[in-house]
């Protein structure tokens, strides 16, 4: 088991059960608990953490999973039921599932009675990788990821990698993306080990796991409302966000690591339009991205459909569509306003290559 100290709680990665309820029962042994699960993780996962001594007369309140129910409405049923159970602000709430329960569980936690504390328990490769540091937290509004939230850490995190086992290998590239984009902001060396990672070794997975996070920790330790720094971590989602947001719904919907990995391949070519790669260092990452990811087609008639919603996207100034971008593989630049025709261009470059 690892543990990484975040800013005021710790992540803890592999074999994590017994921490989990050593850490519960010390410090909520006398208050109400509910346990937050989608029909996946109630089957899955609930029965082991409700197993633990200090969960055994927990509640559980489960809700249908996926991005098209990270929702104000869904964020309103949970209200409801922590309310209608009296629920006070001593309780402590537990998020069991990945970003999407993540996000929307800590946000309902964090803005019901004020907030009431909450623990995560991240069920998918995504969620432990990403969403497990940084305080993120919110919903989808109006077709537009993550528009209404809030900054708030939780209590702590139990990344049990144990969990990854129910995953199809679908599930485990989208959380793969996410280290991929950790390696190309932060570590040449980090991006030329995880070509080589065995995906059937857990004990692998423990490790880049545990690289991930504290990549991600020391970014967002610098700047947890992303002022600044932090902005690193958004390399290769606003277009990914946009291709998501378009899709999401659609028979052709994409999960959340799968869009990003096709926004890493437009912005790793507009960091080459804008002067700081080189070619070949666009072509490698976006060779060994499609290599790892199914090609998806992208409609040009989309294109300013897409180019809309990055319009939209929440982290533009009034000069224009903001991006990050690599100043070279394992380091960025941030606030890179791109024009449009360069936006365009970077989607045909993911078209055609």
């Amino acid at each position: 088991m690892f543990e990484i100290k975040s800013d005021d709680y710790s992540v803890f990665v592999g074999d994590v059960l017994t921490k989990a309820d050593e850490f519960i029962g010390k410090h909520y042994a006398r208050c109400k608990k509910v346990i937050l699960v989608d029909e996946n993780t109630a089957e899955y996962c609930l029965p082991k953490i409700q197993a633990l001594p200090s969960l055994l007369n927990a509640e559980v309140l489960q809700i249908q999973s996926g991005e098209e129910h990270k929702t104000i409405e869904t964020t309103s049923h949970i209200w409801k039921y922590l309310s209608s159970i009296k629920i006070d602000r001593t309780a402590l709430f537990i998020n069991v599932g990945g970003g999407v329960i993540g996000d929307m569980g800590g946000f309902a936690a964090s803005t019901y009675k004020r907030g009431i504390d909450f623990v995560n328990f991240p069920t998918t490769l995504l969620s432990q990788v990403d969403a497990s540091v940084g305080g993120k937290l919110g919903v989808d509004f109006e077709g537009l990821k993550n528009e209404v939230g809030v900054f708030k850490n939780p209590k702590a995190v139990f990344a049990h990698t144990e969990f990854l086992q129910t995953l199809d290998d679908r599930q485990i590239l989208s959380g793969f993306a996410e280290i991929i984009k950790h390696s190309l902001i932060a570590s040449r060396n980090y991006f030329d080990e995880i070509q080589d990672l065995n995906f059937e070794a857990i004990q692998e997975l423990d490790n880049v796991i545990k690289q991930s996070v504290e990549i991600k920790n020391n970014i967002v330790l610098k700047d947890f409302q992303e002022k600044s720094t932090r902005k690193a971590l958004n390399f290769g989602h606003t277009i990914g966000h946009a291709i998501e947001s378009n899709l999401l719904g659609s028979k052709s919907s994409l999960l959340h690591g799968e869009a990003i990995a096709i926004g890493m391949i437009c912005e790793t070519y507009l960091s080459y339009k804008a002067g700081f790669i080189l070619m070949e260092d666009a072509m490698e990452v976006a060779n060994y991205i499609n290599a790892v990811f199914p090609k998806i087609d992208i409609d040009s008639s989309n294109y300013h459909r897409l180019i809309e919603l990055m319009q939209h996207d929440k982290k533009n100034t009034l000069q224009g569509i903001n991006f990050t971008l690599l100043k070279r593989i394992g380091e960025v630049e941030v606030n890179q306003i791109c024009e449009v025709d360069q936006i365009i261009e970077a989607l045909e470059f993911y078209k055609n290559h």
